[in-house]
């Protein structure tokens, strides 16, 4: 067992905690919605409900690694001037407080914004300046993870995190590159205290390109993993879209069974499933679309709005070669990435709290 403890802020269901757990990492979530709470619960993971804003450093004296998602929803709509607007704001609270401006003043200004959310995401920041100034222990190592649009936010937190003493690295990451049968992109920081290089994980799998055949592009990575992998499905299938299209029918998007997923949202229950010569086929299950997020099929998602939770989560995969950049370690192996694929251990497999059967029939919230 490592050393380590994980302190995850913005937890949500349990995506990076799942990946840690499986390291040998303890983790502690905190997270305010009362479903993703119910969920971590019930895979028995450490938990605090509440809000981030109400603790800090000090509450979790045993943690020396920070985590967190914040939500970003307030500037993460591209090309909208409220959007570019709320991200100024972030950016010039980041360097407000990389200057050690008055805590009070800072917070009675962000208390003035127009959308609370806007100051969520500066909150690993403010966990990671009160870990230097007020305990004098920085934390080991930082991961942060988010949609694309958050990326400017991350280069200036690396910025501060390496004034701070830190090494950082920070981007765009694919997600069907590290082996997700997903094509989903996140901006993900690392950084770890010290003067050691950190590099984002390098690909183990080829990135997706509509046309392009499974077996071309660079020979020493994998092919990119499909629906039909981690599907238990008898027939081939295509997955119908609306996502982006805005309503149009002649926009919708099209994935078939040999291919990775689009993006899992909290939408998922909408996308039609169709056999190839188009007669209708169940839709995605909780746990279908769970595994395609690389939770397992057992995983016990509990509470409402579970496509959401579902939606919303860090792919544990994916999660799980952060996390050995941000400790140093070698890539995962075939092992530790296979013991993904089943939550519980067999004493807890063979107990009644959750029926596999039941869960796979579960309807949307």
């Amino acid at each position: 067992m490592h050393p380590a403890k994980i302190v995850d802020l913005f937890a949500g269901p349990g995506g990076l905690d799942v990946a840690a757990e499986k390291l040998g990492v303890m983790t502690v979530g905190v997270e305010w919605d009362a479903s993703a709470c119910k969920t971590r619960r019930a895979a028995g993971l450490d938990t605090v409900e509440g809000d981030v804003r109400s603790y800090g450093p000090s509450d979790f004296p045993e943690a020396d690694v920070l985590a967190g998602g914040p939500p970003c929803q307030t500037f993460t709509v591209a090309g909208t001037g409220a959007g570019r607007r709320a991200l100024d704001e972030v950016l010039r609270f980041v360097k407000r407080m990389v200057a050690r401006e008055d805590r009070e003043e800072i917070d009675r200004d962000l208390a003035m914004l127009e959308d609370e959310r806007t100051g969520l995401v500066l909150e690993p920041l403010r966990w990671a300046l009160e870990a230097i100034d007020d305990k004098n222990t920085p934390y080991r190592a930082i991961v942060l993870e988010q949609v694309p649009a958050v990326l400017p936010v991350w280069e200036a937190y690396a910025a501060a995190l390496q004034g701070e003493g830190y090494s950082v690295d920070c981007g765009i990451l694919r997600t069907e590159e590290y082996g997700v049968p997903q094509t989903r992109k996140r901006a993900v920081l690392i950084a770890r205290i010290g003067d050691e290089q950190v590099t984002l994980p390098r690909p183990t799998h080829r990135p997706y390109r509509k046309g392009v055949p499974r077996d071309a592009g660079d020979q020493e990575l994998l092919p990119w993993r499909t629906m039909g992998e981690v599907l238990e499905r008898q027939q081939k299938f295509q997955v119908i879209s609306n996502y982006g299209t805005g309503g149009d029918p002649k926009a919708r998007g099209r994935r078939a069974s040999w291919e990775p997923s689009a993006t899992v949202t909290g939408k998922i229950s909408r996308n039609r499933v169709v056999s190839l010569d188009g007669a209708e086929l169940e839709r995605f299950s909780l746990a279908e679309a769970g595994c395609l997020q690389t939770f397992s099929v057992d995983y016990p998602w509990s509470g409402g709005d579970v496509s959401q939770q579902i939606g919303n989560a860090v792919p544990p995969r994916l999660a799980m070669h952060i996390l050995c950049v941000a400790f140093g370690w070698n890539p995962p192996d075939d092992d530790l990435l296979q013991s993904l694929r089943t939550w519980r251990s067999v004493e807890a497999s063979e107990s009644k709290d959750i029926d596999n059967a039941v869960l796979a029939e579960v309807e949307y919230a």
